[in-house]
């Protein structure tokens, strides 16, 4: 098995595999022409070469980060405001009709509990799946593994640490339901 295709399993695998490593780079690159053009034409073609699967009217503004943007699938009618940062070790599937509020974070990578393993310089992640029709909220936090179902609406600040259901409300930290969206 590769380091890529362990990456993608959720196996321990090493970052500084050199086929990661150029894929990383590619995607700093990226990153760094996305937050730099100004025609918002060059933005959307940037982020067609950026993102593994994109739908059509996609807006990622200034402050966008991500490891590598090709385990980054997102539906149409996109929209992720300044200063997010998706780190995509794993996929990450975002839905149709989809916003990002301001300073969020969407995160798959983790690191071994085991701090030998840890120190060893290995590494692990988890997908996260996110539905259609949802809003995450400013400096909101999703953590590896969590799968949000559609309608879903991400209180500013919250840290979701496990799955929710469609229709729901949440927030707080650990994230909880706190409304049912109907």
């Amino acid at each position: 098995m590769t380091e890529k295709q362990k990456m993608l399993s959720g196996q321990l695998y090493s970052a500084q595999d050199p086929t990661l490593s150029r894929e990383h780079k590619r995607a700093q690159d990226l990153c760094l022409k996305l937050n730099t053009v100004l025609s918002d034409e060059e933005r959307v073609a940037v982020a067609k070469q950026l993102l593994g699967k994109c739908g059509e009217n996609v807006v990622l503004t200034q402050g966008f980060y991500c490891d590598y943007g090709s385990n980054i699938e997102v539906g149409e009618n996109f929209y992720v405001n300044y200063g997010v940062c998706i780190l995509d070790v794993c996929k990450v599937k975002i839905g149709k009709n989809c916003l990002i509020a301001p300073q969020v974070g969407i995160y798959t990578a983790c690191h071994p509990i085991d701090c030998q393993t840890r120190i060893s310089g290995l590494e692990l992640g988890k997908p996260i799946t996110i539905g259609d029709n949802c809003w995450i909220g400013g400096h909101a936090v999703i953590n590896p593994g969590v799968t949000l179902g559609d309608n879903v609406i991400v209180g500013s600040g919250a840290v979701v640490t496990h799955s929710f259901p469609s229709n729901v409300i949440i927030a707080g930290n650990p994230a909880k339901i706190i409304k049912y969206n109907n």
